[in-house]
């Protein structure tokens, strides 16, 4: 320690100017910043509010295009649901065949005619056939009409 105290004496005063000048440079840089803050308030105001401005934008803007996601709840039934019934007065009336109302089953889940085909191991034509006549038999044009009527008249489930 008699070290650093005879350092310290023989040092002084570059020890103080060295304090003096950082005093000194601390001093000139708050009034430049002042000074800076002053003559450019008003720049420094509206570029403090464009900030805020563009974050609230994106926020929201992040917000609103968000997709949205709905909760759906499924009903749960403890019940066993009514067993299906075939209408078969209808099934006689509108002269549907046995084969036919396969079809109709199959293609009621949503089969191709190809896999309606390969389910039932006959040919495509046979099927394209079974599928012309269920369309005069129930007068639809469509796939998705034939599958709603048959469900009205009971002839599927």
């Amino acid at each position: 320690m008699p070290g650093s105290t005879n350092f310290l004496t023989k040092n002084k005063s570059i020890i103080l100017y060295g304090i003096f000048l950082a005093i000194m440079l601390l001093l000139l840089k708050w009034l430049e910043l002042r000074f800076i803050l002053i003559n450019h308030a008003f720049e420094i105001y509206a570029g403090s509010i464009a900030i805020i401005f563009t974050a609230l934008g994106i926020w929201l803007a992040l917000k609103l295009t968000k997709p949205k996601t709905i909760l759906i709840e499924k009903e749960v039934f403890t019940e066993k649901p009514e067993t299906f019934v075939l209408n078969e007065k209808e099934m006689i009336r509108l002269n549907i065949s046995k084969r036919e109302l396969e079809v109709l089953q199959l293609m009621s889940e949503g089969l191709s005619n190809q896999e309606i085909a390969a389910k039932l191991f006959v040919s495509l034509n046979t099927i394209k056939t079974h599928i012309a006549r269920l369309f005069d038999k129930l007068e639809v044009k469509r796939r998705t009409q034939a599958v709603e009527i048959s469900k009205k008249l009971s002839l599927i489930p």
